[in-house]
């Protein structure tokens, strides 16, 4: 097990400084014409393939070094650069993520290539959990799956929401119900291949911020899939079933469910992504305080500025630690005893959100304005607080996590 450390190592600030510099030379040059056009940032993609940052062998390094930081860097960066951008770069890796969680060797090798592609043809991928009816409450999730023995195919009906890249994936990773009885508990993970029958795009959503990341529903009618494609295996999930019925006659104790799985994951990762959009946003307003002048001197040296940039960075910093700290717990086996990776992501979001609106108030109708990228800055935050668990649901695994209250 690694020591946790705040310190990066050589090989980590190299990566570090690689990562911002192609968020600063590529991303940010792009960030306002693909916001503004509410597109997929195809040719982004491919620069980011092209250099090694989209893709596989990449990602495989940051999610097992054994510090645990190299996810949380690598997202602050790409951040830092633009938040749709960096999501349509890194939003494969939540379906990753999804079959590293609850995918056998056999299947992690199959599928998550075909995630990604390669630079000459790059593919993106797709995790779909959410539904029209059954968002935050997971348990009301209506997607079905059902095996037909005689075939060895599961049969997946339903429609998904809010999946980023949903419908131009090449591989969908959906969570289905196989048991309704057990609630969130009868829930398992799906690959459903490239040119499924039955698997189309949906309703494309047109948001409030995030633009360049294609967000849609997926359409899932009497899709089938093979056997093999029940992330984990049947053997694994009837056992799970099992124990998740017996444990159900009982009362009261924890099961692990898939899309569960998924989240815990990569919770961290999100509080990340939060940081690298406040850290961008308290740069653009640090530097415009410095310069900017009002009665004859900076407006730094006015208290009321000065104050909110010294709580900007103080809050920046302590959302960092406790991302940092779940990652190096994560990676390290150590189990989330006080909910502590919801703890990163919820401090991180409302972080990322208060310090983009203070950039804003700090620029003034300046920061209002298009022509400064703090309005898109604070646009973006928005997002942080809702996906992947909103604020309010990381409060209640927090409280239920402290009171041993199972979280359903």
């Amino acid at each position: 097990m690694a020591e946790f450390t705040m310190e990066l190592n050589d090989e980590q600030k190299e990566v570090r400084d690689w990562l911002h510099g192609f968020a600063a030379d590529v991303i940010r040059p792009a960030a306002a014409e693909w916001d503004e056009r509410e597109e997929t940032p195809w040719p982004v993609i491919q620069e980011a393939a092209k250099v090694g940052i989209y893709s596989l062998d990449f990602y495989a390094q940051q999610y097992f070094d054994a510090s645990g930081l190299g996810i949380p860097m690598a997202m602050e960066e790409l951040f830092w650069g633009d938040a749709g951008i960096a999501l349509s770069i890194v939003g494969t890796g939540l379906a990753a993520v999804g079959v590293l969680a609850n995918g056998t060797d056999e299947q992690i090798g199959t599928w998550i290539p075909q995630m990604y592609g390669d630079a000459n043809d790059v593919k993106v991928a797709a995790f779909c959990s959410s539904e029209p009816d059954a968002g935050s409450d997971v348990a009301s999730m209506r997607t079905r799956a059902v095996y037909d023995e005689a075939k060895d195919e599961w049969v997946i009906n339903g429609t998904k929401t809010w999946a980023t890249n949903g419908g131009i994936a090449n591989v969908h990773v959906v969570v289905a119900v196989v048991d309704p009885d057990l609630g969130s508990k009868g829930h398992a993970s799906f690959i459903i291949p490239p040119g499924t029958p039955g698997c189309s795009q949906g309703q494309k959503f047109k948001k409030h911020g995030i633009r360049a990341s294609h967000t849609a529903e997926v359409i899932l009618d009497n899709v089938r899939v093979p056997g093999s494609c029940l992330l984990g295996g049947k053997e694994k999930l009837d056992e799970r079933l099992a124990r998740a019925r017996e444990k159900a006659k009982k009362g009261g104790e924890r099961v692990r469910n898939a899309a569960m799985a998924t989240f815990e994951a990569s919770r961290p990762a999100v509080g990340a992504m939060a940081v690298g959009t406040a850290r961008a946003a308290y740069e653009v307003a640090l530097e415009y305080a410095t310069t900017r002048e009002q009665f004859g001197r900076p407006i730094i040296d006015n208290q009321g500025v000065a104050f909110q940039l010294a709580d900007m960075r103080t809050q920046i910093d302590a959302a960092r630690l406790l991302v940092w700290r779940a990652s190096w717990m994560a990676v390290n086996g150590k189990p989330f005893t006080a909910a502590e990776g919801s703890m990163s992501k919820l401090f991180a979001s409302e972080t990322a959100k208060k310090v983009t609106a203070q950039a804003i108030q700090i620029l003034g109708g300046n920061g209002y304005t298009r022509e400064y990228p703090v309005e898109r800055m604070h646009r973006d935050a928005a997002i942080y607080t809702i996906f992947e668990g909103t604020s309010e649901i990381q409060r209640l695994v927090i409280a239920r996590t402290l009171s041993g209250m199972p979280i359903r």
